[in-house]
């Protein structure tokens, strides 16, 4: 009697789909997490821009006034920083971190810095 031998099936590439060896699944959680991280510091950057850009303007219009006076510079300027406070207030909302925190000191960055600039 003669004995068969089975032929070997085969070997598949790597790079295609091999129905008896399906992919791993995708950590789900893991890619959520990865997706809000991303979001988070997007929402947040355009926040912060936006906003600071608006801190430049009204310094801009600080030192542009038609007819100038002290308390209106230095008015401009303040809301500028408080612009600036309310920038780095968004980016800590955004990032889940609590509100009431040391950062909010770079805020105040801006009106001192368009203070300087106005009365130089």
């Amino acid at each position: 009697m003669s004995q068969v031998v089975p032929a070997k099936a085969p070997k598949r590439r790597k790079h295609l789909m091999d129905p008896n060896a399906p992919r791993p699944v995708v950590n789900r959680a893991a890619a959520e997490q990865s997706l809000t991280s991303v979001q988070r510091w997007v929402a947040s950057s355009l926040a912060v821009t936006t906003i600071l850009h608006l801190s430049g303007g009204l310094i801009l219009a600080a030192m542009a006034l038609p007819k100038p006076t002290l308390s209106a510079q230095i008015g401009l300027n303040v809301i500028a920083g408080a612009f600036g406070i309310i920038a780095v207030a968004s980016w800590l909302f955004i990032h889940g971190r609590n509100l009431l925190s040391p950062w909010l000191l770079l805020g105040v960055i801006p009106g001192f810095v368009g203070v300087w600039l106005t009365l130089r």
